[in-house]
This record gives C-alpha cells, sequence and structure tokens, in this order.
C-alpha cells in the first residue's frame, strides 16, 4: 500500500464513537426533530429538547425512540431542574 493511499480524502473519516462526524453533524431527533450533541462519555447522541440519549453501537446511531435513554429517569437525586 502506498503511503498517497492513506490519505484518501474519499474514505469516510470517523471520529471517536466511530461515526463519520459529518454524520452526526447532518442527524436530528425524531421526536423533536431538533440537533443533537454527542455525549463522548456516554457514547450516546443527547436531545436536549426531548430530554432523550439515543445509544451509539458498532459506530451506528440507533435512533428509535423506543431505543433512547430518558435523561429525565436517569438525572441523579437533588439536580432537578429550576
Amino acid at each position: 500500500m502506498s503511503e498517497e493511499s492513506g490519505k484518501d480524502t474519499g474514505a469516510p473519516r470517523k471520529g471517536p464513537s466511530g461515526v463519520d462526524p459529518r454524520l452526526l453533524e447532518i442527524l436530528i431527533c425524531p421526536v423533536s426533530r431538533q440537533p443533537l450533541t454527542y455525549d463522548r462519555a456516554n457514547d450516546e447522541l443527547v436531545s436536549p429538547k426531548a430530554r432523550l440519549a439515543y445509544p451509539i453501537r458498532n459506530g451506528i446511531p440507533i435512533m428509535l425512540a423506543d431505543e433512547a435513554r430518558d435523561l429525565d429517569e436517569t438525572q441523579p437525586a437533588g439536580e432537578a431542574e429550576a
């Protein structure tokens, strides 16, 4: 393999989650239709508006509401919203 073949700009680059960063930029929450943020610590996409966190498995975002974690149910006591 030549040195130039490692610099192929046509190949999708993958971020720390294994998901192409360009894909993360265009994904929206299927519930709220709002942009998502990436939570690196939990390797999931978060919808602040819908209060859901979508898992990323094997580099694939699982954009199903049934698979999402409800952020209100997992919020530690004492951190209630004002």
